[in-house]
């Protein structure tokens, strides 16, 4: 197996707080998902909803997983002002967070 040239990825499971609203939870998912237009190392942004039927999610809800040119970019994406700003805002609706990062190989 070889990495695949540089990429780092990192992936959130996220469990939103009981009682936030579904109009604020819309928001915070338009928000992150624009990040990837406004924060230049963010290369790619994915969602979806947990669908699992084994009950192992320990409660999550969401996944997320996003993509960076480099553990460089990824360093500047966590600094950056509007990263800052967005995760400030969002924090108080979320119950649990799990962040993983990781670079990516490739089988050959």
């Amino acid at each position: 197996m070889e990495e695949a040239k540089g990429l780092v990825r990192r992936v959130h499971l996220v469990k939103f707080k009981d009682g936030t609203p579904l109009a604020r939870i819309e928001e915070i998912l338009k928000n992150y998902a624009n990040l990837v237009n406004l924060i230049e190392p963010l290369k790619s942004w994915h969602m979806g909803k947990n669908v699992s039927i084994i009950y192992l999610d320990q409660g999550f809800t969401d996944v997320f997983e996003v993509t960076f040119e480099s553990a460089e970019g990824l360093a500047e994406y966590a600094d950056h002002p509007i990263h800052t700003e967005f995760s400030k805002q969002t924090r108080p609706y979320l119950d649990k967070v799990i962040a993983i990062t990781y670079e990516p190989t490739v089988c050959t």
